[in-house]
């Protein structure tokens, strides 16, 4: 069997979905001049399909998956994730350039938060909620033999990961505003938009400026966004969450 390269790159392959959903062309529609709405769960039906472009994302070696279905709450349209041991994800492949918008706004509810969660740690890395995005490889942006990874990755399957990725997560115990690596890879960085308990069973709005949170990370002006995803995992910690997502808006800076 072939051996992957640097278990940390071939680690960000995988969380991005990329093995097992191949890369296809799309476009986001720009529903405004001033945003781009690629999670529109509101205007779905519940129990239907997921909007266009959305699609799961499951990792090779863990078998139990998140169940993600459209439910109503309130008034709204939202995605209801139920997980218990499992490990899966939605996501929507597509192209935006972090410079025309810089801004992500999204909602977010969990039921449940993590006895052993632990940013910091293999074992702690679940969340009851996270929004995943990941950055289109720039051979540029990277070193000479980082580079020949990439080229080996592409080699074997098809196709190149992403450089880098951001995400914003819901924790257990570290502070709000808390930035660290992800402990399987650097090319991972986790954000702290939310910590503990305080705001279970409520609806919460984040916003956030991935074009500098991009730069803090990697200390470097970030290349296209490639996709978003929405995850809630159990299976480090081995116990159940339930979270709820709402829309999800990339918007100019300054816009509302």
């Amino acid at each position: 069997m072939t051996q992957t390269p640097r278990r940390g790159v071939f680690r960000l392959l995988t969380l991005a979905g990329f093995l097992l959903c191949p890369i296809h062309s799309t476009a986001v529609i720009a529903e405004s001049p001033d945003q781009l709405i690629v999670g529109n769960f509101s205007l779905a039906t519940p129990g239907g399909p997921f909007p266009q472009g959305w699609k799961p994302l499951t990792f090779e070696k863990i078998k139990e998956h998140t169940q993600y279905d459209l439910v109503k709450d309130g008034q709204q349209v939202v995605v209801r994730a139920v997980s218990h041991q499992s490990s899966s994800g939605m996501t929507r492949e597509m192209m935006i350039d972090p410079k025309e918008y810089p801004v992500i706004e999204w909602r977010w509810k969990v039921e449940t938060i993590f006895q052993k969660g632990d940013v910091t740690q293999k074992s702690g890395d679940d969340y009851p909620a996270r929004l995943y995005i990941t950055f289109k490889y720039e051979s540029s942006q990277v070193g000479f033999f980082e580079k020949a990874k990439f080229e080996t990755i592409r080699l074997i399957y098809g196709q190149y990961p992403p450089i880098g990725a951001i995400n914003y997560i819901w924790e257990s115990k570290s502070p709000i505003g808390t930035m660290v690596p992800n402990p399987y890879t650097e090319r991972v960085y986790m954000f702290v938009t939310q910590s503990g308990s305080a705001k279970l069973n409520q609806w919460v709005t984040e916003e956030r400026n991935i074009y500098e949170d991009y730069k803090k990370a990697f200390g470097e002006d970030p290349p296209h966004i490639s996709g978003v995803a929405i995850m809630t995992d159990t299976d480090n910690t081995k116990e159940s969450a339930v979270a709820y997502f709402g829309d999800i808006v990339f918007k100019k800076a300054g816009k509302e």
